[in-house]
């Protein structure tokens, strides 16, 4: 007779099907159809080359991310996703991606002054793993743009695995990076320094939407900048970024 208690189960599933209904088992069904689409997205990342994309018609997702510190690996957590669209230089203002989330934790008071998102609101959002298979869907096969992205990827990568036992794998491309490529002498790179030097609208500083939005504006008049050195692909890009 087959052990059908909770570890049993977990092996004999594990010997039936594999890694991914085994985990899904120890989860609610709810949870674990959220971790089997985090799962086939980025399955279905790896399949396709972005290298060939012209840029005038590349889509991409400019995102950002508001969490409780800086080590998602020491215990602190995301408490809200920000996202755009953008397809070549061209801001989907329509297309918008906002979601707060309860880091099941208490958020320290330096980072509720700042960010606005208080633990009161963070209790009433929703799980981390419902609201990251929510932003996948929204970014699907498209290329990740934020600034200063190592902050993000790590948080995001961090989030992937607790959830959903998988890394991130889609193409990412950081906006300070272009920054330094386009202008080598530049010291400030940061975000409220190149905002000011393009005279783009500061809205909202630290809320992860207008964060988004406002480095989507700064993407757009990068991407004049790139056409005009004769950069035409992703690939081209890439190279050109890889010697900063």
């Amino acid at each position: 007779m087959k052990d059908m208690r909770p570890a049993g189960r977990m092996w004999h599933l594990y010997k039936m099907g594999g890694l991914t209904p085994a985990l899904t088992s120890m989860f609610d069904a709810q949870s674990a159809q959220q971790m089997a689409f985090i799962r086939s997205m980025l399955k279905e990342q790896r399949k396709d080359s972005l290298f060939e994309i012209p840029l005038h018609a590349m889509e991409i997702v400019v995102f950002d991310l508001e969490t409780t510190g800086f080590s998602p690996y020491n215990g602190d957590e995301i408490i809200s996703f920000g996202a755009v669209s953008v397809i070549g230089g061209e801001v989907q203002i329509q297309d918008t991606f906002y979601r707060m989330v309860n880091p099941k934790r208490k958020i320290p008071d330096e980072i509720v002054e700042l960010t606005g998102i208080t633990n009161e609101m963070a209790s009433d959002a929703p799980d981390l793993i419902g609201v990251l298979s929510e932003f996948l869907e929204f970014v699907q096969q498209k290329i990740l743009v934020a600034h200063a992205i190592g902050h993000d990827k790590s948080f995001l990568n961090s989030a992937l695995w607790r959830t959903s036992k998988v890394s991130l794998s889609h193409r990412v491309l950081d906006i300070m990076m272009i920054a330094k490529w386009l202008m080598p002498k530049r010291k400030n790179l940061g975000l409220d320094s190149l905002l000011h030097a393009y005279d783009i609208p500061v809205t909202v500083r630290h809320h992860a939407l207008e964060d988004a939005l406002m480095t989507a504006q700064l993407w757009s008049r990068f991407m004049e900048e790139i056409r005009a050195r004769d950069v035409d692909t992703l690939g081209d890009l890439y190279a050109l970024l890889s010697h900063h």
